[in-house]
């Protein structure tokens, strides 16, 4: 399937400001910064196991099926429902505080999380 594969990250922009924007905690924002994630991605049609893992063995996963409330968990642990839709072939999700896409892009992972006009991008090679 399209997003099905193994992402190692490569860069990003913007994070400091959109995780402040955020409001995560200043250990978990230097953390997080220049973090070699490891996002894992398993696609069955419209069903998603999206699993990221992060350096020290701490690991979130969200498991979803397109238009379909899900329980689902923000990078800083918060619990939460969303309904993930698929728009012109990106994933679309509006966490608690940020609206969030992925999409593939020339064979990478391209996701962009947006709160209050702060513009994060992650972009992770494929691995596998």
């Amino acid at each position: 399937m399209a997003f099905t594969g193994k992402y190692e990250f490569e860069s990003d922009e913007n994070y400091d400001d959109f995780v402040k924007k955020i409001g995560l905690p200043a250990d978990k924002i230097e953390m997080g910064r220049n973090c070699k994630i490891v996002t894992e991605v398993v696609q069955n049609g419209n069903d998603f196991t999206w699993t990221q893992h992060f350096p020290g063995g701490r690991t979130t996963t969200n498991s979803f099926t397109i238009d379909k409330e899900a329980d689902m968990e923000t990078m800083g642990g918060r619990k939460f429902k969303a309904t993930v839709k698929m728009e012109g072939g990106k994933i679309v999700a509006d966490f608690p505080n940020y609206h969030h896409t992925a999409e593939i892009s020339g064979g990478k992972l391209v996701e962009i999380s947006t709160s209050s006009g702060v513009v994060y991008k992650r972009t992770s090679k494929k691995l596998a």
